[in-house]
Order: C-alpha cells, then structure tokens, then sequence
C-alpha cells in the first residue's frame, strides 16, 4: 500500500515536471498549430562557424498550409548579441568590435539561406537607454552610417533583406535621437525606416532620456 501511494506520488511528480518543461519550451521555442516546431539542420559550414567563433545556432521549421501555386520561400534568421569590449573600452572600439563579432554570425544565416534577417534592438552599441547617461548618445549615427554600410555588403552578397535597429542621429532636422528601425535591401539598398516613439517606462526602467 505505501509501496503504491509512493509510485502514484512519483508518477504525479514526472508528469508535473514534463508540464512544466513543456511550458519552458513554449515559452522560450513556441508552438506551431499547438505542436512542437521541427527542428532544421543547419548547413555544414554554418555549423563550422558556429563551432570556429562560439556562438549558438539553432534552427526551425514552423508549418503552415501549402499554398497551391507558390513555393515555401521565406526563411528569416534572428540574432541576439551581447557586446564584445568592456564598456570602459573607447565607443569607436567596442562598436568596431561589435561588428567584427557579428561578422561570422551573419555569414552564418547566409550560409543557411535566410532570406530576412533581423537584429536586436540597438544592436550596434551597449543597450544604455535606461542609464540616462548622456555619453551613450555618442553611438547615434545617420541612418546611412558605418553599421547601415557594414550591413549593405552582408544583403548584397547573400540577397538577403535586412532589418537594422539603431540609435539614429536625425542629422537634418536638429540631431533629434531615434530609435530606428533601418530596413535594407536586398540589393544593399536602403528600403526605408520605422522610428519608434513609445517611450517604456517600467519601475525604475525610463528611456524617456531618449
């Protein structure tokens, strides 16, 4: 009888943790159609990359109904970074080196055939915007600056679109601060921008500095 309560107990306790795994990993991986996502295998030199710089890559497959006279032809690629210097380091090092770590990654999402390719949000400098330090606004550039430029030769070589967020020095109109969204071409062109103008503040997290 006790022999039975402690497996009936157990049995309880496998079931709520694999519950609570589930959660996790739709929480962090999310469903498709209530399912889990397929997992996709990365191209060998992707893979390579990946081992050669250390960073993660991971791949998956969300399903969706097959369209009768088109074929599936989207794939987009994310990428979250940390920075790569102190932040003691002088700005133009660490943005330099922001790039040179980023470098292999994007050859990676080439390699892998993505064809819209999205960065995080001020992707290019060390994610300040609640210190309300104002020498962090030393990384604002124009919409055409070096880290647009840096991505332009990545979306021509690999036809790939590009979505860039940076912190945008408004140059012709005052040197306003935007947090913008530079969206580059495939041809290396720029396509356009969206500038965000909702300001968050959380507790003691105010960007309103910005």
């Amino acid at each position: 009888m006790e022999l039975g309560k402690k497996m009936e107990a157990q049995k309880k306790s496998n079931v709520s943790k694999m519950v609570n795994l589930w959660e996790v990993r739709r929480l962090l991986l999310g469903l498709n159609c209530e399912t889990a996502l397929e997992t996709i295998v990365p191209p060998e030199s992707a893979k390579a990359l990946s081992s050669k710089h250390e960073f993660n890559l991971q791949a998956f497959k969300f399903s969706a109904d097959k369209e009768l006279l088109r074929e599936p032809r989207v794939r987009v690629g994310f990428i979250q970074n940390s920075i790569a210097l102190p932040t003691t380091a002088p700005f133009s090092d660490q943005k330099k080196a922001i790039f040179e770590k980023l470098r292999p990654i994007i050859d990676a999402t080439g390699a892998s055939g993505v064809n819209i390719l999205c960065l995080q949000e001020a992707w290019m400098m060390p994610f300040a915007f609640c210190t309300r330090e104002k020498r962090w606004c030393e990384f604002a550039e124009p919409v055409n600056g070096e880290s647009t430029q840096f991505l332009q030769e990545f979306a021509l070589k690999y036809n790939m679109v590009i979505i860039s967020s940076i912190l945008e020095r408004d140059i012709n109109h005052g040197e306003t601060l935007w947090n913008t969204a530079v969206i580059i071409g495939n041809h290396g062109n720029i396509i356009g921008k969206h500038r965000k103008n909702h300001i968050p503040r959380v507790g003691d997290f105010n960007e309103s500095t910005y």
